[in-house]
């Protein structure tokens, strides 16, 4: 197996979901516990408060052994929370302002990427952490201070990211995944596609993609399908569809299955693995996280199955796709 050298940064929230038991929680931070477990830790890149939540934050470092160059600490703003709320939809989390995620700080930011021991290889973000300027900032002065591969995950929450944070998102990064429900929305932003349209047929959703990509300028576009797989847009043309997925033998929470996903293709990418066995090893860790409760597994023990398992040669696992 071809192994690089790099580091994966994670620039993103980090917060405590208080309608779930007060677990450490944030889309990033699970990816970065992700990448933690399997031996690759990430610098993650965020802010907590001086309270109780920030010490969840920090204890969840500790566990995964994750370096803390990167977690500043406010001492005015509060730690990051979801909460309970019910919206039109049913359960549906309520993020408050001005947290302490809004306002990570640049100068520090960039000191922690030029404290790293191996060059950043790959840098992760998502657009929640970018609504307040502050933390806009901060991303906008890491991803000038490196020429990492920028992986947008888009991470969408309609209350916070609107369609301009949106595509300066999208103009910013390399390589963007997206869920279905997200990718409606940008097709409904930048091809007017309204969802009581006719539904479009998979050659015209193709050639959407394709038309995002070209309009971003993006090298490759994913798009995750839940228990359908996901599909992969390349910029030369190349599609990599994953449909043959093996799902759980049951579903207990799909919370953070998005992120588990996220956390396997960076992997691959630092680690040289084939692009479809990258892709085929996300869609299998990502139905993995849904029959467990939680987006991150409180077990320890559960990474040792897939990292025993992705051990072998990258040739040998490559034939049985």
């Amino acid at each position: 197996m071809l192994e690089r050298s790099g580091t994966v940064v994670v620039f993103g929230e980090t917060l405590v979901d208080e309608g779930s038991g007060a677990q450490a929680a944030g889309a990033p931070f699970n990816v970065a516990r992700h990448l933690a477990a399997f031996l690759s830790p990430p610098l993650m890149i965020t802010r907590v408060g001086e309270d109780r939540n920030g010490a969840i934050v920090r204890a969840e470092f500790e566990r995964f052994v994750m370096p803390d160059l990167g977690l500043q600490v406010d001492p005015m703003e509060e730690t990051g929370r979801a909460l309970a709320g019910r919206g039109g939809q049913g359960q549906r989390a309520v993020l408050p302002p001005r947290q302490a995620y809004d306002f990570i700080d640049p100068r520090a930011a960039v000191a922690a990427m030029t404290g790293l021991a191996s060059p950043a290889a790959m840098l992760c973000f998502d657009t929640l952490v970018q609504r307040e300027e502050r933390s806009r900032l901060a991303l906008q002065a890491v991803l000038a201070s490196t020429p990492a591969k920028r992986f947008l995950d888009l991470n969408l929450h309609a209350d916070h990211t609107g369609e301009a944070i949106v595509t300066r998102a999208l103009e910013t990064a390399d390589i963007a995944k997206v869920n279905e429900e997200e990718l409606q929305a940008l097709f409904q932003w930048y091809f007017q596609i309204q969802p009581q349209d006719a539904p479009l047929s998979q050659d015209e959703t193709h050639a959407a993609c394709r038309a995002l990509m070209d309009r971003f300028g993006l090298e490759a576009l994913i798009v995750t399908l839940g228990h359908r797989g996901s599909v992969y847009f390349g910029a030369d043309g190349g599609l990599i569809a994953n449909r043959d997925n093996p799902a759980p033998p049951f579903v207990i929470d799909t919370a953070g299955a998005g992120d588990a996903f996220s956390a396997i293709f960076l992997l691959g990418q630092v680690r040289g693995w084939p692009l479809a066995l990258t892709l085929a090893r996300a869609n299998e860790f990502a139905g993995a996280i849904c029959a467990v409760s939680g987006a991150v597994p409180r077990d320890m023990n559960f990474y040792d199955k897939w990292v025993n398992r992705w051990r072998e040669p990258a040739v040998k696992a490559d034939s049985a796709l």
